[in-house]
């Protein structure tokens, strides 16, 4: 990304910068092609993220790593944080809290939906649900992120 691209972003609101990321206007991270997961809605206060693991993503058991199911929805609740930020703002995840209630297999889609539960001025409190298409649960999580001023 170009200092003059990321310059123009920093002038945004977080929800701003998602937009553009989703409508392919601005560069996503690039973490989402490693993972295999797309943004799919945002709003404030609300993003939802679709993915369907493949084989490469298991564990010695044969199901779907824990650690993927953990990088989808860290993304869903630090993008719900970025959706509520200010231009000039910024954030960092201090704390993640996963919990794995079902086992997920290769070719289940799947979305991650992200909601705030708290804003505030130098902390934010987000959620998370990793769900099949057919509603099926199978992890969620919750986060503290810090809010910071850009430097």
């Amino acid at each position: 990304m170009s200092d003059s691209i990321t310059a123009t972003l920093t002038d945004l609101s977080g929800l701003e910068q998602l937009r553009l990321g989703m409508e392919g206007k601005a560069p996503i991270a690039p973490i989402a092609k490693t993972v295999g997961f797309d943004l799919v809605e945002v709003e404030e206060g609300r993003v939802v993220f679709e993915a369907v693991p493949t084989r490469a993503v298991y564990n010695p058991l044969g199901t779907v790593h824990g650690g993927w199911m953990a990088t989808v929805l860290d993304s869903a609740c630090g993008c719900v944080v970025h959706s509520m930020l200010k231009p000039g703002q910024t954030y960092t995840t201090l704390e993640l809290k996963t919990v794995f209630h079902k086992a997920l297999k290769a070719d289940i889609p799947v979305r991650a939906v992200g909601k705030i539960v708290q804003m505030g001025r130098r902390a934010a409190f987000s959620e998370a649900e990793l769900r099949g298409t057919d509603g099926k649960l199978y992890a969620t999580a919750t986060s503290t992120c810090l809010v910071m001023e850009r430097a």
